[in-house]
């Protein structure tokens, strides 16, 4: 914080730093490309693990959101727990992976607190932070591979950056680090349902989350089916919003999985069902299973969904 605002990318970059200097410790590596861009391997080339997972969570957050893992009961008791008191912009202006950064047979959706410098999707017609002073950025990529140069162009000049200033993280999904940057999307989830339901997102003060963290696949499809279905079957959410207690009530109710069309198969069905389109799956799927929300100008709180067991065991085993 300065000035009594938060610096998504300032706070971002110093996590990343810490990555660079912890690189053995956590298994990632730090190299540089062609035109000068950091490049950290968290789990290509490179082993990672959960703490490099976790660590690139809370730069996906930009530094405003606090994680962890915690070792719990019942068969899947590891899990991330994920918490900001400014959740709008924690996962909607930074963690969402929204920005296409393809380029020829080289696929990435981009995260992290670039897209607020970039400000190149819809989504950021709803929400008015800016940044104009950074002087780095990062972005996160969940692929296998490091950016081409046209990439890292790219973001260069739309930034206004130097390739230089800055840093591509990257892990497959495949990946121990895959797996939990993924399911550390629990409470990103559900903060972009509640856009998509058009609740208004200056109501939403503070939430949390938890889903389980899956064992990783060799296969892309297995390894994204269990990353998916471990939030949309395992995941659990509270907001805290401002406004009615029906408002909140209503929200409660819409929010769950189960309000989707395609809620009760395995993700890694239902992809090879829409033969791989993944825009043709209904967007509502992706939510958490269970979801609390409390209205705190009244002191109510309402309670909407559950944890499938039965869809867990046939996805995450």
């Amino acid at each position: 914080m300065r000035d009594g605002k938060a610096y998504l990318n300032r706070s971002a970059q110093r996590i990343a730093d810490a990555m660079i200097e912890d690189a053995d410790r956590l298994g990632v590596g730090h190299s540089r490309g062609s035109l000068g861009e950091h490049l950290i391997d968290a789990g290509a080339s490179s082993p990672g693990g959960i703490e490099a997972g976790l660590r690139i969570v809370e730069i996906c957050m930009g530094g405003l959101g606090t994680v962890s893992a915690a070792f719990g009961a019942g068969k899947w008791p590891y899990s991330v727990d994920v918490r900001s008191s400014q959740p709008v912009l924690a996962c909607l202006g930074s963690q969402y992976a929204g920005w296409n950064l393809s380029h020829e047979k080289y696929f990435a959706m981009g995260s992290g607190p670039v897209r607020a410098l970039a400000r190149v999707e819809p989504l950021f017609e709803k929400i008015t932070y800016r940044e104009p002073d950074a002087e780095s950025s990062v972005v996160v990529l969940e692929t296998a591979a490091p950016p081409p140069a046209a990439i890292v162009e790219k973001v260069s000049k739309t930034t206004g950056l130097d390739p230089e200033k800055l840093t591509f993280i990257y892990a497959p999904t495949q990946s121990l680090t895959g797996s939990m940057q993924i399911v550390g999307r629990v409470l990103e989830v559900a903060l972009h349902k509640a856009h998509d339901l058009n609740f208004p997102l200056e109501a939403i003060v503070d939430g949390a989350g938890r889903a389980p963290i899956p064992a990783p696949h060799p296969d892309f499809l297995q390894a994204m089916g269990r990353t998916n279905d471990a939030i949309i079957y395992g995941g659990i959410v509270q907001l805290y919003v401002r406004g009615s207690s029906a408002a909140a009530r209503d929200l409660a109710e819409q929010l769950p999985s189960r309000t989707s069309r395609d809620h009760g198969q395995p993700f890694a069905d239902i992809f090879k069902k829409f033969k791989g389109d993944f825009y043709a799956i209904d967007p509502h799927l992706f939510s958490p299973a269970e979801v609390i929300v409390t209205a705190i100008e009244t002191g109510d709180t309402f309670r909407s969904g559950n944890s499938d067991t039965a869809m867990l065991e046939r996805s995450l085993g």
